[in-house]
This record gives C-alpha cells, structure tokens and sequence, in this order.
C-alpha cells in the first residue's frame, strides 16, 4: 500500500512537470513458497510494470527554444551514466553555449555529441530538429544550421525509468540509440505532462479508503483470537 501510495503521490507531484510520463502502479498475487505451508497461501505485492506513454496536451510558450515532439518519438541527452530520453522540451543555454535542458544537461545532436549555439543568435527549429541559426544584424540569407536534434523512437518495451525521471534503453539486444528521421517536432511549444490530477486524487483517496479497511480486517482478526485464547484458557 505505500508503495502504491508512493507512486500515486509522485505523479500528482510531477502534475505540472513537462513531458513528464504517469508511472503506472497494479496490485498483483504472488504464491508464498515455503519449505512447508499450503500452496494456496498469496501475498500481494505493487508491481510497476512501465509508464503511460500517452502524449500530453500542447501548450504554446512562444519561446524560440521550447520544442515538442509531436506523436512518438525522444529527445536524447548526455548524462553522468550516458544517454537518456526525455520529452522535456524546456531548452535554454549554457554558459558554455551548450543547448541544455532545464536541468543542466546537454543535449545530443544527431552526431551524438553537443549541440552549440552562437551567441546573441536567434534560433530556428525545423520539424525535422535542424537547427538555424541567425546572428544579430545579419542579412536573411546569412543564416546558417548549426546542428540537428538526435530524435529517436525506440519500443516502449525497452524503456526504463531511472531515478532522475530520464529513459534509458534496456534488456535484450539494447545498444546504442539511433536517430528515428520520422520523428517531428513542434517550435515554441512544450508538451506538458500527461498525469491526470483528477484521476490521480481519486487513487489517492481509493487507495487510503482501501488502507483503513485492511487495516480494520486485521483488528478483527485479531479481536477473534483473542476472543478464542479467552475462551481456551478458560476451558482449561
């Protein structure tokens, strides 16, 4: 139950977040095997078998270097332990002139490293993740692509959630991520999350109702037992 609640709890705190994808979280029986004991016995654990990959609604920013992808599809960045995927669209610049996401990572290009971005530049996104870019006081004609969003779209079979929010490929025959030409992407918008707040409250309270009423199973069974080691000390 509280790792139910956990989950629940941790989508309705990311309500807000963008791209962010709704972990799902299921009750399920599992046979206790024991040396002696009744094959019939169970228990239930909370399996979280993968997230829901619905895309979220669009929500127009008007920043140049806010993006969105449009159906399936990932944006790679660099971290720590390697290459991960996020829908987080929210991109911005770093002191270094890196394209980053809102947290500080960079993000790859399709060449697989850093994307970089010229000073005081007016960017462009293509669908397609081209980057253009145009310096102050350049002529029309002068702009230029300076790099390519990595877009990818591997199965949702082999996506694992990490700690940090991010995506990872993994399983059998996981390798390295490759570019996906027919993922599209959307300037000047942002994909918010797709974590429904009504939906998500409505498991919360379920799931604490569901707790009061276990809770309330097991005081009665306790009730009766010791009703019963009354009644047989009794006797005795």
């Amino acid at each position: 139950m509280l790792e139910q609640q956990a989950v629940l709890s941790n989508n309705m705190a990311n309500v807000s977040t963008a791209g962010f994808r709704a972990e799902l979280a299921h009750f399920r029986s599992v046979p206790v095997v024991a040396d002696q004991g009744l094959p019939t016995r169970v228990m239930t654990v909370t399996a979280t078998p993968g997230s829901d990959f619905e895309q979220g609604a669009m929500t127009q920013t008007g920043d140049a270097l806010d993006v969105a992808i449009t159906g399936d599809g990932w944006l790679s960045v660099q971290t720590p332990t390697g290459e991960a995927l996020t829908r987080a669209g929210q991109l911005g610049v770093n002191t270094r002139g890196e394209l980053v996401t809102q947290q500080g990572l960079p993000v790859l290009g399709a060449n697989g490293g850093p994307i970089d971005i010229p000073n005081r530049g007016t960017v462009t996104f293509t669908s397609d993740g081209s980057i253009t870019v145009l310096g102050a006081g350049d002529k029309p004609n002068d702009i230029q692509t300076v790099g390519q969003l990595k877009l990818s779209n591997p199965s949702a079979a082999s996506l694992v959630r990490g700690d940090d929010g991010l995506f990872r490929v993994q399983g059998p025959g996981a390798g390295p991520i490759q570019a996906d030409p027919r993922v599209k992407i959307v300037s000047g918008f942002v994909e918010s999350s797709n974590v429904s707040a009504a939906e998500t409250m409505v498991g919360l309270i379920a799931n604490a109702r569901q707790y009061e009423s276990q809770m309330q199973v097991i005081q009665t069974a306790t009730t009766n037992a010791d009703r019963a080691n009354s009644i047989l000390s009794s006797n005795g």
